[in-house]
């Protein structure tokens, strides 16, 4: 189940600014707002703006009902004016995935900065992980979704 936390409700702007801090995200290829070289780069208080969700949902790598905080990836993919049919998910230990876009708007997918009140560290599978409404949709409790919970999220390139 998604909840809205209206506290970020920030208008998502379509001028991108630098980041002022360490770099989470790079977001490159079909995109038509950029602050780099081809590609929009983010970092924690620019990925903040965005509106904050909490998804209450089960995971395949964890017992129980999970709290997750963070933004809708589709969000995300409208700030940065991605066009295309696929992104292609990369994490800090070089895993890859294609996931269709039409994912990101047939569900609320989260990318997610927290889980049950504690931020995500690279240590346990932060900073950002995509995480699927598992528990909504009995169709997302199948095995190639779960190849698509990337934790460590550090690249999408929109193709």
């Amino acid at each position: 189940m998604l909840y809205a936390d209206n506290h970020h409700s920030a208008a998502i702007e379509r001028l991108l600014p630098p980041p002022s801090g360490p770099v989470l995200l790079t977001i490159d290829g079909a995109i038509s707002h950029t602050n780099s070289d081809n590609s929009a780069q983010f970092d924690a208080l620019m990925l903040s703006s965005l509106n904050s969700y909490t998804l209450a949902t089960e995971t395949s790598v964890s017992d129980g009902v999970s709290y997750f905080e963070g933004f809708l990836m589709r969000d995300l993919l409208e700030w940065v004016g991605a066009d295309g049919e696929q992104v292609i998910a990369t994490a800090l230990n070089d895993y890859i995935v294609e996931i269709p876009l039409d994912d990101f708007y047939q569900y609320d997918v989260l990318v997610a900065t927290h889980m049950d009140g504690e931020a995500l560290t690279p240590r346990d599978k932060g900073p950002l992980w995509i995480i699927y409404p598992r528990s909504d949709h009995t169709e997302l409790q199948d095995i190639r979704y779960d190849y698509r919970w990337v934790w460590q999220l550090n690249g999408l390139t929109v193709e």
